[in-house]
């Protein structure tokens, strides 16, 4: 995590981000473990979700600083997904769009 955040915030890339503590599956899935003398399969595994909003001209170079900063090769490096952002707004200033960012 500290990788991540030093790429984006030292490259000025991202102002900030929002991380939380997430329970969730991909095609990794769980692996099994014995627990009392259960054999017990995790379905949700512990994952770190990390949200970043950034100006559509930054994307690119954010996704590749990202990759940059927490790739490794191996299942379970996780995804990035990039989804539009219709508006924003700074409650304290009332600034819009990405003067808000």
């Amino acid at each position: 995590m500290e990788d991540l955040k030093n790429a984006l915030t030292g490259s000025g890339l991202a102002k900030g981000m929002t991380v939380s503590q997430v329970l969730g599956y991909g095609t990794q899935r769980g692996f099994a473990e014995f627990v009392r003398g259960q054999r017990i399969v995790p379905t949700l595994l512990a994952k770190v979700k990390v949200e970043i909003v950034v100006k559509d001209l930054a994307v690119d170079e954010v996704v590749d600083a990202i990759r940059g900063a927490v790739a490794t090769g191996e299942v379970g490096d996780g995804k990035i997904f990039i989804v539009p952002i219709d508006d924003v707004i700074r409650i304290r200033t009332g600034e819009r769009g990405g003067d808000a960012i």
